[in-house]
């Protein structure tokens, strides 16, 4: 019997119509860049620009669908790797969603965060793959002192992602990033200034009396961020 085509419609299971429910073979390269091309959306290509998103190499494809595809694609951080290096907006961020963050090296975060170009993509490697990497911490210092416009962005959103998602971490650890927080919020581009106040919303912790734990983030700024300077535009985007 012929096994079935990765069709656009990314079936919801990924075996042959058999009844054996015998595995498809894993994903490559190749067969996820076709899948993507079909999955391409020009109404939301026309979009990104809208959405403050600029990148050279892009198929418009809408975030809940690159999901979807991520998990019948399942964990794969070889795949990912060869998908980053392609340079395509979509296939980048895929990649995030793929990837296993427990392979994730340091040498590799710093080649991956030189090609950081648009919020989305920082925010998915921050959020998917960097926050359980082991190197995350580190990171998100290292970053922070970093001029380039979205590796700065990759800090902040790094460290708001670390304060509810490393729940073992101790307090002191947030507060001390605070202080980076507030050393590098004058930063008046707009990408970095938006992603500054994420961990000002998210760090801030209440611990409970008998367990020592931190409870539910209080959605309140715990730290001083100036005031953005006279005339500084604004942008119509939420990011």
């Amino acid at each position: 019997m012929k096994a079935p085509s990765r069709s656009s419609s990314i079936p919801k299971k990924r075996f042959r119509n058999s009844g054996t429910r015998e595995k498809l073979p894993p994903w490559t390269k190749t067969a996820v860049l076709r899948e993507l091309k079909t999955l391409a959306d020009p109404k939301v290509r026309a979009k990104l620009a809208y959405f403050g998103v600029h990148v050279p190499k892009a198929y418009g494809i809408s975030a809940p669908v690159l999901h979807q595809f991520a998990k019948h694609i399942g964990k794969d951080h070889r795949l990912a790797r060869q998908l980053w290096t392609t340079g395509i907006h979509e296939a980048r961020i895929l990649a995030t969603l793929i990837g296993e963050s427990e392979k994730v090296t340091s040498a590799e975060m710093d080649r991956w965060v030189r090609d950081f170009d648009a919020w989305d993509l920082v925010d998915a490697a921050c959020c998917y793959l960097y926050a359980q990497a082991k190197p995350a911490w580190s990171k998100a210092a290292a970053w922070s002192r970093r001029r380039e416009e979205f590796v700065k962005r990759a800090s902040f959103s790094l460290i708001a992602y670390l304060s509810y998602k490393d729940e073992t971490a101790p307090d002191a650890r947030f507060v001390r990033y605070l202080r980076v927080i507030e050393r590098e919020a004058h930063d008046e581009r707009n990408f970095v200034r938006k992603a500054s106040t994420g961990p000002c919303e998210t760090s801030g912790k209440e611990i409970n009396g008998s367990t020592g734990k931190r409870s539910a983030p209080r959605r309140e700024s715990v730290c001083r961020v100036p005031a953005p300077p006279a005339g500084l535009p604004r942008t119509r985007f939420a990011n």
